[in-house]
């Protein structure tokens, strides 16, 4: 295992703009120099949906302004990939990461972190697993975690959205990922399913859960030495 630190903010619940201009400053600060570690952001959003520079016509069917009248943001992202719906019972996480520091390769970083989240599902009595020319990761055929990543002079942002206790209902206002007929599911859909053996826990108890086990798979599958908390100051 290497001497690396991975930095791990808990930040709550961000609206989506907001933690969007904390990652771009953050890239700065480490493209710069002036922040020491990999950092990992966790947090949730308010109900938003993103498009990714791949988003097709027909994943958004319903015009943004129809969306914003329902509570729900749009924003236009640098990051790859397609149409996604972020909100509460969501683990948000995005990786504010030195490639240099690991390799310079955005498909292993992609596969790396499906591999991340595949530990950190395992953990939870969930069997994750990969869709063959897709990014992200389902479970028995059902997608659970998307993945979308931005990279600048070798340093992420952007990152992944794995569905806790999220309300999946909202996934139908859009087309996920731009995957026709796509199946989401959540962690406690799958727990539910009486499939894993594991105990009923309360929202928040899960949610603790899984955040520790994806924290864990990040640490194991980009070989960390170990963690500290930060709080970032922007």
């Amino acid at each position: 295992m290497s001497d690396r630190i991975l930095a791990v903010a808990d930040l709550g619940l961000v609206p989506y703009g907001e933690a969007l201009a904390r990652q771009r400053l953050l890239a700065d600060d480490r493209i710069a120099g002036r922040l020491p570690h990999d950092t990992l952001l966790l947090l949730e959003h308010p109900p938003v949906v993103t498009l990714g520079r791949g988003t097709k016509n027909t994943s958004l069917p319903m015009d943004p302004e129809a969306l914003r009248r329902r509570g729900i943001d749009v924003f236009e992202i640098e990051r790859g990939g397609d149409v996604t719906y972020h909100g509460p019972g969501q683990l948000v996480g995005y990786p504010i990461f030195d490639l240099t520091q690991h390799r310079q390769d955005l498909h292993w970083f992609l596969r790396q972190l499906e591999e991340a989240l595949i530990v950190a599902l395992g953990t939870l009595g969930i069997p994750g697993e990969r869709r063959a020319g897709f990014t992200g990761v389902w479970t028995a055929g059902r997608k659970i975690a998307s993945i979308g990543i931005h990279v600048r002079q070798w340093v992420t942002w952007h990152g992944f959205a794995l569905n806790v206790t999220t309300d999946l209902a909202a996934f139908d206002l859009i087309v996920p990922c731009g995957i026709p007929n796509v199946v989401m599911t959540s962690v406690q859909k799958e727990q539910a399913h009486g499939r894993t053996g594991a105990q009923e826990h309360s929202a928040a108890r899960l949610a603790a859960a899984v955040r520790e086990a994806v924290v864990a798979g990040f640490v194991k599958t980009f070989a960390f030495s170990g963690t500290t908390a930060q709080t970032p100051t922007r």
